[in-house]
């Protein structure tokens, strides 16, 4: 197979278009000599003559011109290539692997992926849901590119293998069974609650959420019921099994149940978005939390 050099294609591409070796010369800021040497040796990699003496000029043969004819193609794509880094380089392209908890996906990726799709179409975001722990080791094992999960559950700030970018504070809210003395109340805290059975988690990031805020509080949850998902807390929740904290950022309803805003002490969980050291500076992946950050800003609390 022929050695097509890109650099001496280029000289003879240059070449027919100036005319002249001294012209060529000049456009390619090189010498004559070096023009000569250099389309001497690639007429040898290829093993056909590229120019025929006509008085003090030369010509392209018909070998060039076939040459050049295929080169065309080959310059096409270094084009279009060139093109495609800028783009990446720019944060215009690329792939960015998100891995988020499951009520982050609807309120925060989910439009955040939206609005980059009009604003940089060249970003694509491939999502996976997976809860902060896996999120983590996904993230750890170069599986994702960018962990969303909630602070109490992500590594410290000072885990030397993550940047923390802090996304809202997404408030906490009551959900009460509609006919429920304090539904209507003018105002509801967290103390009034005190003495009622609470459907949460036996363990994991919602169990700890619950407890810590009901103790902020002032008093320790009487677990009544043990539920994970929203659809079972809030179907006990309607039948008045007991009442459950439901972060807002989850935006779930059910007939017969009233969410209630909490006044005095009103707690939060705070979300948090992560990226292995470094790969923050990559231009995609700042694209992709500058859109999250967005969105939080659309959502919640800072």
């Amino acid at each position: 197979m022929a050695d097509w050099d890109i650099r001496k294609l280029q000289i003879l591409r240059t070449l027919r278009e100036r005319g002249t070796v001294t012209a060529t010369a000049e456009a390619l800021n090189m010498t004559p000599s070096a023009v000569s040497q250099q389309l001497t040796n690639l007429s040898r990699q290829l093993g056909v003559p590229l120019l025929r003496a006509q008085g003090r000029r030369v010509r392209l043969t018909d070998a060039a011109r076939l040459v050049l004819r295929h080169a065309e193609a080959v310059f096409e794509q270094l084009e279009r290539a060139d093109a495609e880094l800028a783009a990446y380089a720019h944060g215009e392209a690329g792939e960015v692997r998100v891995g988020a908890f499951s009520t982050a996906v609807p309120a925060l990726v989910v439009p955040a992926v939206t609005a980059l799709r009009a604003a940089h179409p060249g970003v694509s975001v491939r999502v996976r849901e997976a809860e902060a722990q896996e999120a983590y080791e996904l993230l750890a094992a170069g599986e994702v590119d960018l962990a969303l999960s909630l602070a109490a559950q992500a590594p410290t700030a000072a885990d030397p293998r993550f940047t923390r970018v802090p996304l809202l504070a997404d408030p906490l809210d009551v959900a009460l069974p509609g006919d429920h003395p304090l539904a209507g109340a003018a105002e509801l805290r967290l103390a009034d609650l005190a003495a009622e059975p609470w459907i949460f988690g036996g363990s994991g990031p919602w169990s700890d959420i619950t407890r810590a805020a009901c103790e902020a509080a002032g008093f320790r949850p009487h677990q009544g019921h043990a539920a994970a998902g929203w659809t079972a807390i809030l179907a006990m929740v309607e039948a008045g099994m007991g009442v459950a904290l439901v972060p807002r950022m989850a935006a779930v309803r059910r007939e017969g149940v009233v969410m209630r805003e909490l006044t005095a002490d009103r707690p939060v969980r705070h979300v948090v978005a992560a990226v292995r050291k470094g790969a923050g500076e990559g231009a995609a992946v700042a694209r992709v939390l500058a859109a999250l950050r967005t969105t939080a800003r659309e959502t919640g609390e800072h």
